[in-house]
């Protein structure tokens, strides 16, 4: 399949690139590069032997994006381009409400204004923070959604989720598929592509590898005082590669519709056994201190799996030690990331 990839540079879009070069699929990447490093393609090619068209344009761009869309056609689109992390969502809404939804909006017009009669499926980034404060554990594709999202960037995944039901609905041609991933963490085996938060890292695997890599002093655990078995935190944590191979398994279903799908392992781990596995890769101890819960922050999340095994023959394979061990060797040879 021909395959646009909107922010495809990122960190979960540059894998699930690689994922479908190995399959033997055409992406094309579009990407701002306003958080990612077109150098993450650059390595991609290295590692796949195969060139990747890319484009820099911003989603929002009322006239390059259209413009882009009017020359070309694709079978499927995967759409990452968006912000993600939840302190600046929360410190700052209306950039993650004006980009996030609105490079949705951008994306599904000009679908509609080029290829209306028969349009390119849709594969979104969602995420598991569209499940909010429901405490049902395993969460499934039916637990209750938009109640209690505690941050911007949460509500801007629901929002966008409704938008694409609401356009299937509409449109009986057009395919949707919401990929609500849980804590997707690690690299790729290669060690040449992986996470590269820009500052302090928003997400808890690249803070503990800087940490132990000695770039920043010590990690801070918030809440030890959960009803946890060790009181921290537990969520379900799942390899970035296993979330990529989601993405091509999701090309294959054709059922027209709406459909929105976990990605996770079905197993919950705790910060503190995270920490403890990374300390085994490491082979040092990882330095933490306890600070207060974070608002709201819940005891536990992780996913029921069935529906991914069931339309998409998914599950992911690879073990949280695996996942640990490529996320360090990522650090380990790319300390200042790309």
């Amino acid at each position: 399949m021909r395959v646009l990839v909107t922010g495809g540079a990122g960190y979960i879009g540059s894998h699930t690139v690689l994922s479908l070069l190995e399959k033997g699929h055409v992406p094309v990447v579009v990407d701002n590069l306003s958080n990612s490093s077109v150098e993450s393609l650059n390595r991609v090619t290295e590692i796949t032997g195969k060139p990747i068209e890319f484009h820099n344009i911003d989603l929002c761009d009322e006239e390059a994006f259209p413009s882009f869309m009017r020359e070309q056609t694709f079978d499927a689109i995967l759409h990452f381009a968006g912000f993600k992390a939840v302190g600046e969502s929360v410190a700052n809404p209306l950039k993650y409400y004006k980009n996030n939804i609105g490079s949705t909006l951008s994306l599904l017009k000009a679908i509609d204004a080029t290829t209306s009669t028969n349009p390119p499926k849709v594969i979104f980034s969602s995420s598991a923070t569209v499940y909010g404060s429901s405490t049902e554990l395993p969460l499934t594709e039916s637990s209750k959604t938009g109640e209690g999202i505690t941050n911007p960037y949460g509500f801007t995944k629901f929002v966008c989720e409704r938008i694409l039901a609401d356009t299937a609905e509409a449109n009986s041609a057009f395919q949707a598929i919401a990929l609500r991933y849980f804590n997707p963490i690690g690299a790729h085996e290669s060690g040449r592509i992986g996470e590269n938060p820009s500052g302090i890292p928003n997400n808890l695997a690249p803070y503990i590898t800087q940490v132990a890599s000695g770039k920043l002093s010590e990690l801070s655990v918030f809440g030890d005082d959960y009803d946890t078995a060790d009181g921290t935190g537990v969520r379900d944590y799942i390899h970035v590669m296993d979330v990529a191979e989601g993405h091509v398994a999701a090309l294959s279903l054709t059922e027209s519709g709406f459909h929105a799908i976990n990605l996770g392992t079905g197993k919950g781990t705790s910060v503190i056994e995270l920490i403890k596995a990374f300390e085994k890769v490491v082979g040092a101890p990882v330095p933490f201190s306890v600070s207060p819960r974070r608002p709201g922050d819940i005891a536990a999340c992780y996913a029921d799996t069935s529906l991914a095994k069931q339309l998409l023959g998914w599950s992911s394979t690879r073990y949280i030690s695996e996942a640990c061990a490529d996320a360090w060797r990522w650090q380990s040879q790319n300390p200042k990331g790309y």
